[in-house]
């Protein structure tokens, strides 16, 4: 354990209610704070919890308490799990070096972790950052917004819209099959020329820092799900492209298209891929995918496609093959590291 700084906060200093942040925003204001071992307390940092209670537990209660610092550290720890994250971090952190050393414990995030659900009392795999981990879980969901087409087309890009155009249509539809989860109740489906729907992701806007996207790299998952109608064949076609802040392309997920010949089973089928150890600066995150039926019959033939996703997840024990490029497939990993060009990103 860190070893203890000397005397710090008294338990005046203390407030068990929330209060506003500092009128200089959200980074803790220290300024004309008394001076002593910790600096002041910044603005922010106000715990919510029966710090009297807790020090019932320790070996030799006291009274009072001249420092909160004089609680034992694993009741500081507990306390700090109670305390939402970023608090830790841009205010807590800051206190003395007591906290900081605490709050930079592995063992605290790991409660943290454990306390909000995002593992289990017996969980075994190995995680290299708990911090990182609890804030890639915190943040994990998909990315694409109306994967399952229950907001008609809302959210999508259409950028090509051959034929009788895009439709929605309800699962398991004509000449269809259920699609393995229940849940999903719809599809999204193209016409005889070709058909392309996309969505541009801001992983930055949707609470991805810059330093955890360069430092850390965390893997990008990507899944999709297509299908054709029984009666008729169809080509289906993916493509998913990392870029930076200015759009160029860094890495890119473009196997070759996929055609289904007529009279087939239906069957759903899935593609994932995931993007591992990318050139730092990946900023977007450009997702397209659609198709065109083989027989060019007017109305809806085409692939079908539904629930797709893109989730941002933690490092865990790499497995070779899903980071591998299939055969015939762009890797743009090796492209960017093997072109004097540079690809920009293509948004219609």
């Amino acid at each position: 354990m860190p070893a203890r700084s000397g005397a710090c906060l008294s338990p005046a200093t203390v407030s068990v209610s929330e209060k506003p942040q500092s009128p200089s925003g959200f980074w803790p204001d220290t300024k004309g704070s008394p001076a002593g071992c910790c600096g002041g307390f910044p603005w922010g940092c106000f715990i919510t919890y029966d710090f009297q209670a807790k020090a019932m537990d320790a070996p030799h209660p006291k009274a009072a308490l001249d420092s909160i610092n004089e609680l034992p550290e694993n009741i500081l720890l507990e306390l700090f799990t109670h305390v939402p994250a970023r608090q830790l971090l841009l205010n807590c952190r800051l206190v003395c070096s007591l906290w900081r050393d605490l709050i930079d414990l592995m063992t605290l995030w790991k409660r943290k972790c454990l306390r909000e659900g995002f593992i289990t009392e017996d969980w075994d795999q190995p995680v290299a950052d708990w911090k990182i981990f609890y804030f890639l879980r915190s943040l994990h969901r998909n990315l694409l917004r109306n994967p399952c087409a229950e907001e008609d087309m809302f959210a999508w890009q259409i950028d090509f819209n051959g034929g009788d155009r895009w439709k929605v249509e309800s699962l398991p539809g004509a000449h269809g099959t259920d699609f393995p989860d229940p849940k999903v109740k719809k599809y999204f489906v193209t016409s005889y020329e070709m058909c392309l729907k996309s969505q541009l992701v801001d992983l930055v806007a949707e609470g991805y820092w810059e330093e955890l996207l360069d430092t850390f790299r965390p893997d990008i998952v990507v899944k999709d799900w297509f299908a054709a109608r029984a009666d008729c064949g169809c080509t289906y076609q993916l493509k998913v492209q990392l870029a930076s802040a200015d759009y160029f392309v860094l890495a890119s997920f473009e196997p070759p298209p996929v055609t289904i010949q007529q009279w087939n089973n239906a069957t759903w089928t899935e593609v994932s891929y995931t993007f591992s150890d990318y050139p730092r600066g990946v900023r977007y995150i450009l997702f397209q995918h659609g198709g065109r039926d083989t027989q060019y019959w007017a109305g809806w033939y085409g692939p079908r496609v539904t629930n797709s996703s893109i989730v941002v997840s933690p490092k865990m024990t790499r497995n070779q093959a899903s980071s591998e490029a299939q055969p015939g497939q762009k890797h743009g990993q090796e492209e960017a590291a093997q072109s004097p060009y540079r690809a920009v990103l293509q948004i219609f």
